[in-house]
């Protein structure tokens, strides 16, 4: 009998145990939040006919903010007075990671093609140990510094399907120069984490994602009424604001925090070589494409050029 009353504490605390384990590794948190974000881009793109943009960034946001908010609200009370303490930090992350990122993507998406997309995206790591430097004058070693073209390389690899020819070839619009500024804009989120408040995670992510999503509101009623984009809410709308509010927001942006909180951003921000690995991979399995002898060199030179950007000399 005694067994079986203290079986469920045991449970319990097997359970907080692996939770603990996962949060202490930071790897495999930042492989799985770009995981989910290489879904955002094929769901913004394949939604993008129906979905106006700025609708989609703030409905995505609008879900996000009541699911953490509930699980944030054991401690938020505490959290309260930090956040205020701290409102300017946390007002530029939320213009810079929430507001402005995923909606200049999702408009971007609009006016280029996935692949621009995917080119502007593997320019992040670059730009984030760029902006550490200026910045915070965070330098880099020079083993670090290869991994990071290396796996550059590899993510051109994927991207231009191994063929110069296909890079050199892909032009310049709007939509890309958007990306890009998205791009640009999360970089310096990334960067800022180590200034947001000593509060817990799922209360910065509530504040950032409430506040992110208020910047949104007049962007989306201009969108619907003086634009004239109203948003249908179908099953293909409601599944892709569900997919986007659960998984690249709530599980990504708490995974790459702590990530970040864990490594810093200029480590962390190499896995966003993982991008085209697994949208590569996604465009395999859902889309029928076939797996190709760059797919897997760019995925070795990723790999090569992460493990040594992120190998600490002992």
């Amino acid at each position: 009998m005694a067994f079986s009353d203290d079986a469920p504490n045991l449970r319990r605390q097997m359970k907080s145990g692996r939770l603990l384990g996962l949060a202490d590794s930071p790897y495999i948190l930042l492989v799985l939040a770009v995981f989910f974000w290489a879904g955002n881009f094929i769901v913004g793109r394949a939604v993008r006919a129906d979905v106006p943009p700025v609708a989609l960034a703030f409905w995505r946001w609008f879900v996000a903010s009541l699911v953490v908010i509930a699980l944030a609200w054991r401690h938020l009370p505490a959290d309260m007075g930090n956040l205020r303490r701290g409102w300017l930090p946390v007002v530029l992350l939320s213009i810079a990671g929430i507001t402005s990122f995923n909606t200049l993507v999702y408009i971007g998406l609009q006016y280029t093609i996935a692949v621009n997309a995917l080119l502007m995206q593997s320019l992040m790591p670059v730009l984030i140990v760029g902006l550490s430097y200026v910045f915070f004058r965070e330098r880099i070693g020079i083993i670090q510094g290869c991994g990071v073209v290396i796996s550059l390389a590899g993510a051109l690899v994927i991207i231009g399907q191994g063929r110069a020819d296909v890079l050199l070839s892909l032009s310049m619009n709007r939509g890309d120069v958007l990306v890009f500024l998205a791009v640009v804009g999360y970089a310096g989120y990334s960067i800022g984490l180590r200034k947001r408040p000593a509060v817990h995670p799922f209360s910065f992510v509530a504040a950032t994602f409430v506040v992110g999503d208020l910047f949104l509101l007049p962007l989306y009623i201009w969108e619907s009424m003086a634009a004239g984009h109203t948003l249908r809410l179908d099953a293909n709308a409601i599944m892709a604001i569900g997919y986007v509010a659960i998984f690249p927001s709530i599980v990504s942006y708490l995974c790459f925090n702590r990530g970040v909180e864990l490594v810093g951003a200029n480590r962390a921000g190499m896995f966003i070589h993982l991008l085209p690995v697994f949208g590569s991979a996604m465009a395999i399995i859902f889309l029928g494409e076939s797996l190709q002898w760059f797919h897997a060199g760019g995925i070795l030179l990723i790999a090569a050029g992460i493990f040594m950007a992120t190998h600490r000399r002992q």
